[in-house]
């Protein structure tokens, strides 16, 4: 008969496995930087069209603030023309800006994605149905290879480890990165270890961890995370201003990830404005700035990266 094993052993074995048997609740400094020595670098998210990404480089300047990676086409990059998508791409290289593409197919667009309309049917996530809508993702994503652009959101498990073969065996540029999504719904250090072992470079853990749980993710793997310090409405809407140092000491390396608003479904269709898109930049460079100047009063020794680091990855153009 089997005995049912006690909570500390049970603990104790994933510590023989590389995870830690308890959140972090004694919120340890994490040992790790991003190679140039940041503790942090900051990612703003909506970059529609290509007039944002001007924007966003203009506010930056005005504020004096870094920006190290953008988060493009929310909505869908079938919604982005290729002409577009190039010049975003030449200029994210000029300015020595990451460039992470969310890829236009996705569940919600198949057509027999019914149960999305149920509010029990929105639990199981945004992963493909099939292998024809596996491969007209990735289709997408060769015509933004083509584009220049080397990073790209990935929210299904099975898609990120078949990319992560294509891009070993050559298939696409062996530099390409992929950054986990906060709707894949990753939250643990066992989470995140898969994650790493599929092949993600940068993970987006759900928005409302506590710092425990970061610090027991970053005991697991090494790559970024990417932490949302103000994210939209209808995801909770918290604005964790005052936490940022502690979230640059715990989980360095770091991204301070930027996206109020209302709601992704709202703000991130094709037919809002870049204009309207342009005010929002313009809003999420200046909390970016508030950020940056939370941490500098607070915490001076935690260093935030400067301008177009050696290691980011940039965009392929000419």
């Amino acid at each position: 008969m089997f005995k049912a094993k006690r909570l500390s052993e049970i603990q104790a074995f994933m510590e023989s496995k590389g995870l830690p048997g308890r959140d972090a609740y004694d919120l340890p400094s994490s040992p790790l930087t991003f190679p140039d020595g940041g503790h942090y670098r900051m990612e703003i998210a909506g970059i529609e069209y290509y007039s944002n990404f001007v924007v966003m480089l203009q506010e930056a300047k005005k504020y004096g603030v870094p920006i190290h990676r953008a988060i493009c086409t929310v909505g869908g990059s079938t919604f982005m023309g290729f002409g577009e998508m190039a010049d975003l791409a030449g200029k994210a290289k000029e300015e020595k800006v990451e460039l992470v593409m969310v890829v236009g197919h996705r569940k919600s667009w198949d057509v027999g994605s019914k149960e999305l309309g149920y509010p029990e049917g929105n639990v199981q996530g945004p992963r493909h149905r099939g292998s024809d809508n596996v491969s007209y993702f990735i289709e997408d994503m060769m015509r933004c290879l083509e584009a220049g652009v080397r990073g790209f959101l990935i929210f299904d498990e099975g898609v990120l480890r078949l990319v992560s073969q294509m891009r070993a065996d050559g298939f696409i540029p062996k530099e390409t990165i992929f950054k986990w999504s906060v709707f894949g719904g990753q939250c643990s250090p066992a989470g995140a270890k898969l994650l790493e072992d599929l092949g993600a470079n940068t993970m987006n853990p759900i928005s409302d961890v506590t710092l425990p749980i970061l610090g027991s993710i970053r005991r697991a793997v090494k790559m970024p995370m990417d932490v949302y310090m103000i994210i939209v409405d209808a995801f909770g809407g918290m604005y964790r201003a005052y936490e940022a140092p502690e979230i640059a000491r715990i989980a360095a390396p770091v991204y301070f990830k930027i996206e109020p608003g209302t709601s992704e479904a709202d703000i991130y269709k094709p037919w809002i404005t870049a204009a309207d898109h342009d005010e929002m930049i313009r809003a999420k460079v200046k909390i970016a700035s508030v950020l940056r100047e939370i941490v500098q009063r607070r915490a001076p020794e935690i260093k935030l990266s400067e301008p177009g680091p050696q290691d980011l990855t940039l965009p392929s153009v000419g």
